[in-house]
Order: structure tokens, then C-alpha cells, then sequence
């Protein structure tokens, strides 16, 4: 997602009077405008995609602390919504077929053979998709075909 991309959807979410959405969206792009003003320069499509994958990271960690806290059920609530509007805002992961057929191209172009070479599978593909896929069953996947 492009920042002009959040700044369209931060403008939608207003016109939908959606304050979760719109919250979830202002803190994204300030997290964004701290990695313009601090490196002064403007923020890539990694750089934003990588601001929302973080806050989902801490936003799944509180989530499981306030689940296993089980004392307030409407914040838990809250940040599960939190949790799935931050996602909405990454491109879809790579997987099932086409995840598969990505695997079998980057193991014959690595020229991987045994199992110890999976780390360099899983580093290839990583940069093929920018970390954009399904991490556990592209490793039992790779792993399935280096046995």
C-alpha cells in the first residue's frame, strides 16, 4: 500500500464516519511521518507495508494479553477489529497454488537438494514476494520437498 493509497482510505473511513478504521489509519501514517521527517525522505510502499505489519505484531501482542487478562471483553473486541483492519491493508499473502508453484521455480533456481538448504529456499523466497506469503506452509512445503 502506497501512502497515497492510506491516504485515500483515511479520507474514505471519514465519509463512512468509521472511527475505528479511521483511527487504525492515522496511526499508521504518523508512524509513516516519522520515517519521512527522521530519515527526510519520502516513504516507499516497503516502508509503509512494513509500519502495518509492525502494528499488527504489537496489536496481536496486547491482544493476547487482554485475552489471557480476560477481564475486559469490549477492549479485547476492539483490538480483534484492529487486528483485522490492519490486515485489510496489507496485499494478500501468497499461498495455496501459486505459493506452491513458487516454491518449485526458486528450489531448482537455488538448486537446493537436502534439507540444509532450505534457509536458502525460504531467504529466496522472501525476496521474490517481498515476505508477502504464508511462512508456515511454504516451510512445510519446502520441507515436504527437501526430505
Amino acid at each position: 500500500m502506497t501512502n497515497e493509497e492510506l491516504h485515500n482510505q483515511m479520507v474514505a473511513a471519514m465519509k463512512a464516519k468509521d472511527k475505528v478504521r479511521l483511527s487504525i489509519i492515522r496511526q499508521v501514517m504518523a508512524e509513516v511521518k516519522n520515517v519521512e521527517v527522521n530519515e527526510r525522505r519520502d516513504a516507499t510502499e516497503e516502508d509503509v507495508n512494513s509500519m502495518i505489519k509492525r502494528l499488527i505484531k504489537q496489536t496481536n501482542e496486547t491482544l493476547e494479553m487482554s485475552r489471557k487478562a480476560g477481564n475486559n471483553q469490549e477492549r479485547t473486541d476492539t483490538l480483534a477489529d484492529q487486528v483485522e483492519i490492519l490486515e485489510s491493508l496489507l496485499p494478500a499473502q501468497l499461498s495455496g497454488e501459486a505459493l506452491v508453484a513458487l516454491i518449485e521455480q526458486t528450489i531448482t533456481e537455488v538448486g537446493a537438494t537436502t534439507r540444509k538448504d532450505m534457509g536458502k529456499v525460504m531467504g529466496a523466497l522472501n525476496k521474490a514476494t517481498g515476505g508477502n506469503f504464508d511462512k508456515a506452509a511454504a516451510a512445510k512445503e519446502v520441507g515436504s520437498r527437501l526430505a
